[in-house]
């Protein structure tokens, strides 16, 4: 379809027409009379944030090479064009043939972080679709939603048909098949529920107590499961990777080619919910890799690859892998860029032959300031490992360090960020050292996130520090870190509260959700566009309880808002992790030893190369 004059005049007056032209390179254009399902894969943010997403990359080529499927893309407008678009009563439409959305049949979001919330709401109102479920009849497309966010899918129950858990590869594709083969939405959605990984919350009915708490989840259709197992794809080397990648008209966050090199961790990070939620470690064969790279990179053109994973040099394979990868992108004139690599398992003789022919930053994260508070987390590193590694990257002729640590973890002290101060200026000492008058460019950036505790986690039940006690810790590191040679940057308070609320919330902060969207909250995760006094003023107008959700220790007793969703990682286990936590115990990587997830249960786990230069202690 092409751009109708309307459209045309409207995108002469936006800053970035390019977001809402389609058209791209590698696209996929079909014929939609000729397709039985017609799907949306939207993402609540701008075109170059949702095109920089590896996993709409993914399911787009999935889908897409189902001859019944189309799978189109749809991003939020940024402020400039929904403005237009308001003003012209024009609705949200798709990039491949500007369908408005409300004419699909499925309408996915993917929810990487909380404070997109709002977005959704405002797309489907952009689109003409009722906010709520209980409103939306036959004519609308059905409302999906899926990604790390899904794990606790209350605070969105109310306005999203069908929840997806776990890898998508495989579940996105069957969903979309069973919409052709059903006459009704309701035939539909029980269908579907006996899938695992599929979650519909109007099949529930919560319960809660007198004191707030969930009481129960009590079943509305009888056929509904008990609990909603997360979806896994057990052979990573035989999934779908997508080749022909879409190849953006503008500059987007992260304008490469990536190539995902296994999925999950066996290390154990005890507030990392990622390392929980794609359990077990599943890789690809570095021969397969190679050859994903090396078809990325023909189709696309990009001058970067970039490897994907939640610790890149975790890969059993990894120096051999990454040495052939560094020799064909050498040959290719193309930067390879290893990002997630962990202090205690680095391939120095890979950095060696990075800095010999491009540079950048390097990038580590202890995390935590002391030991003490490491192995609270489980961060199974030294300050040995630390400095170790960072005067062999400095004696190679590094000279910009990044360092990411956090604040409000469980059981933290002052004396913990002391450590962090402490950490930065031994890292300057160290170049002084080794380069002396020669590494007076050398730079540290030390940046400080603020802990928040996310569901199926072994820190699932902590409290989040007050923003009165997250900014009197900022302030304290403001000065440990006046150090010459040393930046420092700290996340915002305000959105690190808005976040816990919904990373464990129930389905009652939707109406603080919904609220929000009627004054206008849009791009939370934006600096320039979050509206704290509206926030303030929507938790005061909808009774929601900030303290309830966020600042109180939740006792193992309790019924979490999430319990519904079974990421088969047992419950026992993150209990005996957070008992370990409160003891400063560690927990041995995976590779070295099972520790009794439950995982191994469901799907069989990792049993690849043992990783002989783990700390422990």
């Amino acid at each position: 379809m092409r751009i109708d004059k309307e459209l045309d005049n409207m995108l002469k007056k936006v800053e970035k027409p390019a977001r809402y032209i389609g058209g791209e390179v590698n696209s996929i254009k079909k014929d939609p009379e000729k397709v039985s399902v017609r799907m949306g894969f939207a993402f609540p943010d701008t075109y170059e944030i949702g095109m920089s997403y590896m996993g709409l990359q993914i399911l787009y080529n999935i889908l897409n090479k189902n001859d019944d499927i189309y799978c189109e893309r749809v991003f939020a407008p940024a402020m400039d064009m929904e403005e237009l678009m308001r003003e012209c009563g024009r609705e949200l439409f798709t990039l491949e043939t500007f369908t408005p959305v409300k004419e699909l049949d499925i309408l996915g979001f993917t929810l990487q972080y909380e404070l997109s919330y709002t977005n959704v709401l405002n797309m489907l109102q952009l689109g003409n679709i009722p906010l709520k479920s209980c409103d939306r009849g036959e004519e609308h497309p059905v409302i999906i939603a899926g990604g790390p966010c899904a794990y606790n899918p209350e605070p969105l129950a109310d306005f999203i048909d069908v929840f997806l858990i776990g890898d998508g590869e495989e579940l996105l594709e069957q969903v979309c098949i069973a919409k052709k083969d059903t006459s009704s939405k309701e035939e539909f959605l029980k269908k579907i529920s006996a899938y695992n990984g599929v979650y519909v919350p109007s099949f529930y009915d919560v319960e809660y107590n007198e004191d707030g708490t969930v009481k129960a989840y009590n079943k509305v259709w009888d056929g509904a499961p008990d609990r909603v197992k997360r979806a896994v794809i057990s052979d990573l080397d035989k999934a779908e990777f997508p080749v022909n990648n879409i190849v953006p008209f503008i500059d987007t966050v992260h304008d490469r080619s990536v190539v995902e090199t296994f999925r999950g961790c066996t290390r154990g990070c005890r507030f990392c919910q990622a390392g929980m939620i794609y359990r077990p470690v599943r890789e690809r064969k570095k021969e397969t890799v190679r050859r994903l790279a090396e078809e990325q990179i023909k189709n696309t053109g990009h001058d970067e690859l970039s490897l994907l994973s939640l610790s890149t040099s975790d890969h059993s394979c990894f120096e051999p892998m990454a040495l052939d990868l560094m020799k064909m992108c050498k040959e290719q004139n193309v930067a390879l860029s290893l990002p997630s690599l962990r202090l205690d398992s680095f391939s120095f003789k890979v950095l060696d032959e990075i800095q010999g022919y491009r540079k950048s930053g390097l990038t580590f994260a202890p995390e935590a300031g002391s030991q003490r508070l490491r192995d609270i987390i489980n961060k199974n590193i030294t300050e040995e490992d630390i400095y170790g590694a960072v005067e062999q990257a400095i004696g190679l002729g590094w000279e910009t360090i990044k360092l990411y640590f956090m604040a409000g973890l469980p059981g933290e002290t002052y004396e913990d960020l002391d450590g962090i101060g402490k950490i930065a200026k031994n890292i300057i000492d160290i170049n002084f050292r080794v380069r002396g008058r020669k590494g007076g460019r050398f730079r540290v950036t030390a940046s400080v996130s603020n802990f928040v505790p996310k569901a199926h986690t072994p820190f699932q039940w902590a409290a989040q520090d007050t923003p009165e006690q997250f900014i009197d810790k900022h302030n304290y590191l403001t000065k440990q870190l006046h150090i010459k040679g040393v930046t420092f940057n700290y996340h915002e308070t305000k959105t690190s509260v808005l976040e816990a609320v919904f990373a464990r919330g129930d389905r009652r902060v939707g109406k603080a959700l919904e609220k929000a969207h009627q004054l206008g909250c849009k791009f939370d995760g934006w600096t320039e566009h979050y509206n704290d006094e509206l926030w303030q003023q929507v938790f005061a107008e909808t009774n929601t309880d900030i303290a309830f959700y966020n600042y109180r220790e939740r006792s193992y007793d309790e019924i979490l808002p999430w319990d519904i969703i079974d990421p088969l990682v047992t419950r026992e286990f993150l209990m005996r992790e957070n008992e370990k936590a409160k003891a400063a115990q560690t927990t041995a990587d995976c590779r070295q030893g099972c520790a009794g997830c439950g995982i191994n249960k469901h799907t069989e786990c990792f049993k690849g190369a043992e990783l002989p230069e783990v700390k422990h202690g």
